[in-house]
């Protein structure tokens, strides 16, 4: 690999659809492959500037498209870069560029559902934490020295938010330490450790009522993918194990590698469907009944993209009501939780006369 290319970032996926596109462009335009490739160099982001040249002096020296993107592996997926090297057998890498752009689209636009129909739960508990903890560190212990005044015995429910306030407040640095120590110690056995990796994969389809929209966007990224593959030309055991090659998902990978051993085997795609996963944790009893079908009746690649869209679709629905399902409960538990701190703290107030 070259070395300028080390500390470089790989490309996410607006990037390399970016690419694809425009270098799309450039090949209907009529342009061959290198000119494309040098006039993109010329007008490209400066951060692209040194990986495009590097791909520019592979061309030149006669090396194959693929070759090439692989030899910058640490920024193109294996997905990207095994669709290219199949449409050099066929010639067309016009059809690779379209494929490989309406599947980043496909991710992309997925991605960006996921990421908006959870959005605002997730904003709202950390905000709603945030404003706990500023209550605990400044706003209780304001009325802490207002009660100290009364001489008199506070109601039990202050008396424990006052003591658990006093301890945020003396413990709130070693409590941060401790959780970023938690945090930066978890980053970094995740990024050292497969088998906690996997395990955590695991156990994130147990998650209640996430955890079956997880496993649809790993199935729907699984079929579109395998389905992109097939188009392109690629044969069926080397498609699934690209699949598991770019899969972003460890019981993805896993199950589509042994679905290719078993493929290898002789086993035809059904049955090594069944094999690989007999406890359907990816794979409904849906999708392999009509993969296998599919399989059997030669129309396996329109059966993945018929079957990606749907569980799109049923992702996409399910994303919706879950968001405006969890609109109005985390209103009423933000509701609830600071509703029921100003009555603690105003409880000794209520019974001032009796305090008094």
């Amino acid at each position: 690999m070259n070395i300028r290319l080390f500390f470089h970032k790989a490309l996410n996926k607006n990037e390399q659809l970016h690419f694809a596109q425009q270098l799309l462009s450039l090949l209907h335009a009529g342009l061959p492959l290198l000119n494309a490739m040098l006039l993109l160099s010329e007008v490209a982001p400066k951060t692209w500037q040194n990986w495009l040249g590097s791909l520019c002096d592979d061309l030149k020296k006669g090396y194959s498209f693929s070759h090439s993107l692989r030899n910058q592996e640490i920024l193109f997926s294996m997905e990207f870069i095994n669709l290219i090297r199949v449409s050099e057998r066929s010639g067309d890498l016009a059809l690779a560029l379209k494929t490989i752009s309406k599947q980043l689209e496909a991710q992309i636009e997925l991605r960006r559902k996921i990421q908006q129909s959870l959005a605002y739960p997730i904003i709202t508990l950390v905000t709603s934490f945030i404003l706990i903890i500023m209550m605990m560190v400044w706003v209780v212990p304001v009325f802490k020295e207002v009660f100290e005044q009364f001489k008199a015995e506070l109601p039990a429910p202050t008396q424990l938010l006052i003591s658990i306030s006093t301890a945020v407040e003396n413990l709130l640095l070693e409590i941060l330490f401790f959780l970023i120590i938690c945090i930066g110690g978890f980053a970094i056995a995740w990024i050292k450790s497969t088998r906690l990796q996997k395990h955590c994969d695991q156990l994130s389809f147990h998650i209640p009522i996430l955890g079956n929209l997880l496993r649809l966007a790993t199935l729907t990224y699984w079929c579109r993918t395998l389905g992109h593959l097939l188009v392109s030309g690629l044969p069926l055991p080397d498609a699934i194990r690209v699949t598991a090659q770019s899969s972003n998902h460890w019981i993805s990978h896993d199950f589509s590698a042994e679905i290719f051993k078993n493929l290898t085997r002789g086993w035809p795609l059904g049955d090594s469907l069944r094999l690989a996963d007999p406890n359907h944790l990816l794979f409904d009893v849906e999708t392999l009944q009509l993969l296998a079908i599919g399989a059997q009746s030669g129309s396996l690649t329109e059966m993945l993209q018929i079957r990606a869209e749907t569980l799109g679709g049923r992702l996409s629905n399910d994303l919706n009501t879950l968001s405006h399902t969890l609109e109005p409960f985390f209103i009423l538990f933000i509701g609830t939780i600071i509703g029921a701190l100003v009555i603690i703290l105003y409880l000794p107030i209520f019974n001032l006369g009796q305090i008094i």
